[in-house]
């Protein structure tokens, strides 16, 4: 859409800057982290620990919870486990027993302690009083970041309410072997030491921060601070500098208790260290992710039961509950679109690549190859829950590139030139109906529809002239669709107004288009353009010569057709009305995947647009109904049966419509310049002219060689051109054993050879190739 195309472009800019790449960044959820990890408040990554246990890899499990819990052994026996209540499989099944899986890790496959390793030592010491969970884990945290630090109990062990717990769920033993973790070189335990509101300015003389280790408003906390028990709950400040404090007002979890704890830690390490004590800090503790993942076909399943309640799960069923994640993720567009799957990322890290590959002033561009994959059909933004469109993107920056003239002169060089051959005198051509002098209508068939299948195009404008009065005018020529897709925006607009000014000169009629790009290129910029199947839905289809009912067929929607929805209704209803049965593809419609042509992918990778095809054509086993010309032939190249919708309409038989071969890009330019003499000829009594010039030489290819240059795209007019030129001046080499002669010549940017060998009616050609080098002859005196 060209609109649509200009306002992203606008949005993106001549070369994307960062404001415009965290914008964009923000509309991909990929890398936000699965709501049980975001809702748990020490953030435990549960998506990696479920995989883990399902391969059994019980030392990974046991390392991904000690990396956030500071006491696993004591946490997985008491959490309440928030992680669950937003866990996505209870909205299909019920929620993973996360909590129940970590106590089987650490009870059946308890790891040693933790080893915390060497850290470098801080000068600064930090009083820490309390030692239930908050402090505990403020102590912990601060201690593995260097800090010497001194924890105050009251009582003649640690723990706190701890050791409350039914000695079923909590062992002793548990409770000890965890805390062991605090006996460090410094870390100083004062037990039985209790601290009093008049003991608070002593410690700060002391230690260059204090921690206390309490909920802000609970009994121990006003009776230590006092008037100055107000505690911001993001800081943990209070109102005494280098005092901190709990800031969970009456919270009895478990959970956030540690992460109270761990909040206090990491203020006072920002304190200490002179850092911002609010920057950077919306998402610690529990929050909401922005993750979004799709449960539509995912198949309800039930909790694993514990043959065991009391002694929990058995190894067996541990790996079968875990195995009930959905190992959330979004991913939604890299799921539909085998482009955005095959460069192993996702939208947020292809912008990020994009964005450096604009900023380099000199050096490789390492990203060009991805952007000049997409084919820009729009499925990525409709299946993306923020709309993102990296089909646009990759468009702005093409555009940018062609403007800087930073785009390598290869990537589009080839549809370009083909484009220019579809504007040029040997296939434009502009004409009212032959007897009139005016036109109501102007039927533009577009380039791909006349080089695949010319036959039906004369039978069309014969068809409109027969149907339709007021006159109905004919233009042949590229609506610039090329020159769009590869970011030429000076050619596109170059080729958009030659056409205008022909279309103009017919008195602005009614544009009748059967290709869904040129509808795609017009619709937007020019009044009353209609599509050749809105139109023909319901006018007389007796002319129909296959005659018989062919079955159910599958309708492949051409991707620029993704938001007409006029079109794929048009579409169907001609298929009904000719007595099909139609299947709907897994995605089609509004849904619809491209061919593998848009965008110019075939050229700039045809590996991956060959993977497009073979993934579409194995969607169904039904005949294929094309309505776009491309879609037609690139499907029929890969061995899939497939119909053009004018073969329904116009063939004489369907089988051998059916199995029509690709036409090759050489046969294209030959079908259209055939196509625009036959019509010259029958409509407006044009005599027909012999080829002249090099177009004129005969040329004999193997179906070999013939292949061999469809896949080096070299045309027949590029051979004909180096040979007209060898054998015009001589300028040849020739193999005295065999007679071969060897020739080049550059057209344009293009360098080609050929071996060819002259025979009494033509030329053989036995090979050809071609390079972007320019052969300079020295000339000597």
């Amino acid at each position: 859409m060209v609109t649509h195309t200009a306002n992203i472009y606008k949005e993106v800019g001549a070369a994307m800057d960062q404001v415009e790449l965290r914008r964009l960044e923000s509309k991909c959820s990929q890398e936000n982290p699965p709501a049980c990890t975001a809702g748990c408040p020490i953030h435990v990554d549960v998506r990696k620990l479920m995989l883990a246990i399902q391969n059994q890899d019980w030392k990974s499990a046991a390392s991904i919870l000690q990396q956030k819990q500071p006491f696993p052994g004591i946490i997985s026996r008491i959490c309440d486990h928030p992680c669950e209540d937003v866990c996505k499989r209870k909205d299909v099944g019920a929620t993973v027993a996360i909590s129940n899986l970590e106590r089987f890790c650490l009870e059946n496959h308890a790891p040693k302690i933790a080893n915390v390793g060497p850290v470098t030592p801080k000068s600064q010491t930090v009083a820490v009083v309390g030692s239930g969970l908050r402090g505990l884990t403020a102590a912990y945290d601060l201690a593995r970041k260097g800090y010497i630090v001194t924890l105050f109990e009251k009582s003649d062990r640690l723990g706190g309410n701890l050791w409350k717990y039914p000695e079923q769920q909590l062992p002793a033993q548990v409770i000890e072997n965890e805390l062991s973790v605090l006996n460090r070189p410094n870390v100083t335990i004062e037990r039985n030491t209790g601290i009093t509101r008049q003991d608070l300015s002593q410690l700060k003389e002391r230690f260059d921060a204090l921690y206390i280790g309490f909920a802000a408003q609970s009994e121990d906390t006003l009776e230590l601070l006092g008037e100055n028990s107000r505690v911001d709950p993001i800081s943990c400040t209070t109102p005494i500098a280098g005092v901190f404090a709990g800031g969970q007002l009456g919270n009895n979890s478990p959970i956030n208790a540690v992460a109270d704890g761990r909040r206090g830690a990491v203020s006072i390490d920002r304190y200490l260290q002179g850092a911002s004590l609010t920057a950077s800090r919306d998402r610690e503790g529990a929050f909401e992710s922005k993750l979004f993942v799709n449960v539509n076909k995912i198949p309800s399943l039930p909790a694993v039961p514990m043959s065991n309640e009391a002694g929990g799960y058995t190894g067996e069923e541990a790996v079968q509950e875990a195995a009930r994640c959905l190992n959330c993720q979004c991913l939604e567009c890299v799921k539909a679109c085998r482009y955005l799957e095959s460069f192993g990322g996702y939208p947020k890290k292809y912008l990020r690549e994009i964005y450096n590959n604009e900023s380099i002033v000199m050096g490789t561009r390492h990203a060009n190859k991805m952007i000049n994959s997409c084919t820009q059909c729009g499925l990525c933004a409709e299946v993306c829950p923020n709309d993102l469109d990296m089909g646009q993107v990759c468009l702005a920056s093409r555009e940018s590139m062609v403007r800087r003239g930073k785009m390598p002169p290869s990537a589009h060089d080839f549809a370009l030139r083909d484009m220019a051959f579809s504007n040029s005198e040997q296939f434009a051509l502009t004409r009212h109906q032959p007897g009139f002098n005016s036109s109501k209508y102007v039927f533009f068939p577009g380039c791909q529809l006349s080089g695949s299948s010319p036959e039906h195009v004369e039978k069309v404008y014969a068809y409109l002239t027969e149907q339709l009065a007021g006159g109905v005018g004919l233009m042949l020529r590229c609506c610039g669709a090329p020159a769009h897709w590869g970011g030429d925006q000076g050619q596109f607009q170059t080729s958009f107004e030659e056409m205008v000014l022909e279309w103009e000169s017919l008195g602005k009629p009614k544009l009748i288009v059967a290709c869904s790009t040129c509808h795609s290129m017009f619709r937007e910029k020019l009044p009353e353009v209609i599509s050749l199947w809105e139109l023909m839905k319901d006018m007389d289809l007796s002319i129909r010569g296959a005659g018989a009912n062919y079955g159910k067929v599958a309708v492949q929607d051409p991707c620029t057709t993704r938001y007409e929805q006029g079109i794929h209704e048009a579409v169907r209803h001609i298929l009904l009305r000719l007595g099909y049965e139609i299947e709907e593809l897994p995605y089609s419609k509004e849904l619809t995947k491209c061919c593998g042509f848009g965008g110019l992918t075939a050229f700039a990778n045809p590996g991956l647009a060959q993977q497009i095809v073979e993934n579409r054509i194995k969607e169904s086993t039904a005949d294929y109904v094309a309505y776009c010309a491309m879609c037609r032939d690139r499907f029929a190249a890969h061995g899939k049966r497939t119909l053009h919708l004018l073969d329904l309409i116009f063939a004489d038989d369907l089988q051998n419509a059916a199995t029509r071969p690709n036409s090759g890009f050489s046969q294209r330019h030959e079908h259209r310049a055939r196509l625009k003499r036959t019509l010259l000829h029958k409509f407006w009594q044009t005599p027909q002219e012999k080829e002249r010039g090099y177009r004129a030489i005969k040329i004999i290819c193997n179906e070999q060689i013939s292949k061999l240059m469809e896949e080096r795209l070299i045309l027949i007019e590029d051979v004909q051109q180096v040979i007209e030129h060898a054998e015009r001046t001589g300028r040849k080499f020739i193999n005295p054993d065999n007679g071969i002669y060897l020739a080049y010549f550059r057209p344009a940017r293009v360098t080609y050879w050929v071996e060819y060998q002259p025979q009494e009616d033509g030329f053989v050609v036995l090979n050809a190739y071609s390079h972007r080098m320019e052969i300079v002859e020295e000339v000597k005196p």
